[in-house]
């Protein structure tokens, strides 16, 4: 079966939370993030790295702005608007990828984290739980792959049919005007720089909503085990205090150990993105409204659609991980503790002060991630579009 991971395994298969992250992992294996741990295989894969960063991650940046410093004049309107846009997030997606690279080592800790949770799933309903999870978390790598590869191929077929490279990257060695065939080596050079940094950014953007899912999943599972607290008349006291315990290290577990090493890794990179969001998408938005032709407007669509994909996603899931901790909480007050020991009741007590604290991600210690600060750094897009209507920028381009 093609791409079997994303279709939830039978029962009868053992899956992990961890399996959720497979696809993800192949693809930092790909590109040079996670080396064998030994060998000579090791320092040949070390060189591969340098190359992805060195290609991808600076001289894709630094090749826009040789390209404005040499060239600018030979740029039409549409064309700068399509590179400054591309450009602008280029930067971004270099910082994101560096906190990312250097920080994943918290994300690899994480999957352990995740493996001591696996070890309360002993139920088959909690089993199929996480086949779902394992499932839903690498579709939705699958879902971001098609749609950025799709911009990065559809940008490359565009802009060589319509007779320029894609991205107009400054390269001393191939003058794309000499001919087609010097046009289609520079255009081909650059898609695959540029292929490898939408694969880093990928990586960047999605493995907060895949740690994400697979928290909801045990969340969720949490939930269920308080509300089954005391409710099996086989149970002695004694045993059900012992399982109200066994709730409060999940929850302790999920909250001091997992939460807590993924979040700054979360808070640098979405906190890069909402600052440049608004920008990017106004840029965006302003060569689609006043200069793209069909082909043009095409690549920018897609280029739309992977700006939102890079926070929209994530920060609707941060929204229910609000919610889930909220109906934590009731789950845990309408448990059946009225009649328990007073020991029992202590413990919940201080168990129900715990749970009313919300998981909560901010983005470099300022804004809460959430969909109403995404709403609102967003919105920024429309304030560039009606800066560039009042000052008619969009006509002075088109006459200068």
């Amino acid at each position: 079966m093609v791409f079997k991971l994303i279709h939830p395994a039978p029962l009868t298969e053992q899956k992990r939370s961890r399996d959720g992250c497979i696809y993800l992992y192949r693809a930092m294996k790909f590109i040079g993030w996670v080396p064998p741990k030994e060998g000579v295989l090791r320092y040949v894969y070390l060189f591969w790295t340098l190359m992805t960063f060195v290609w991808s991650t600076t001289y894709l940046p630094l090749g826009f702005l040789g390209s404005y410093m040499t060239q600018i004049k030979s740029f039409s309107p549409g064309e700068f608007l399509t590179s400054l846009q591309v450009c602008i997030n280029a930067y971004g997606s270099s910082v994101k990828v560096a906190i990312t690279y250097s920080m994943l080592w918290r994300l690899i800790k994480a999957k352990d984290i995740l493996d001591q949770l696996d070890l309360r799933c002993t139920t088959m309903e909690e089993r199929e739980k996480i086949h779902r999870v394992v499932a839903r978390s690498n579709h939705a790598f699958l879902i971001f792959t098609f749609v950025y590869c799709g911009y990065a191929g559809s940008t490359y077929l565009s802009s060589v049919l319509s007779g320029r490279p894609p991205w107009q990257l400054y390269n001393p060695f191939i003058d794309w005007h000499d001919g087609t065939l010097n046009l289609w080596m520079a255009s081909t050079l650059e898609y695959i720089v540029m292929s490898g940094a939408v694969l880093q950014d990928q990586l960047s953007d999605t493995y907060p909503l895949i740690y994400t899912l697979i928290l909801r999943a045990h969340m969720d599972m949490l939930r269920e085990r308080i509300r089954r607290l005391r409710t099996d008349e086989t149970l002695s006291e004694a045993e059900s205090y012992e399982e109200l315990v066994k709730c409060v290290m999940d929850h302790k577990l999920i909250l001091s150990r997992y939460c807590s090493i993924i979040k700054p890794v979360i808070s640098g990179t979405i906190f890069t993105q909402f600052l440049l969001i608004g920008l990017v998408l106004g840029l965006t938005l302003i060569n689609v409204f006043f200069f793209s032709d069909i082909w043009t407007g095409i690549a920018s669509f897609m280029f739309v659609i992977t700006i939102l994909l890079q926070t929209f996603p994530f920060c609707y899931t941060c929204n229910l991980i609000m919610e889930d901790c909220e109906s934590l909480t009731h789950a845990l007050f309408q448990s059946n503790w009225v009649d328990a020991s007073r020991r029992y009741k202590t413990t919940l007590l201080y168990f129900l002060q715990n749970v009313q604290q919300p998981i909560v991600f901010i983005a470099g210690g300022i804004f809460q991630i959430s969909m109403s600060s995404n709403i609102s750094v967003a919105k920024f897009a429309f304030s560039v579009i009606t800066i560039t209507r009042q000052m008619n920028i969009a006509d002075k381009f088109k006459t200068d």
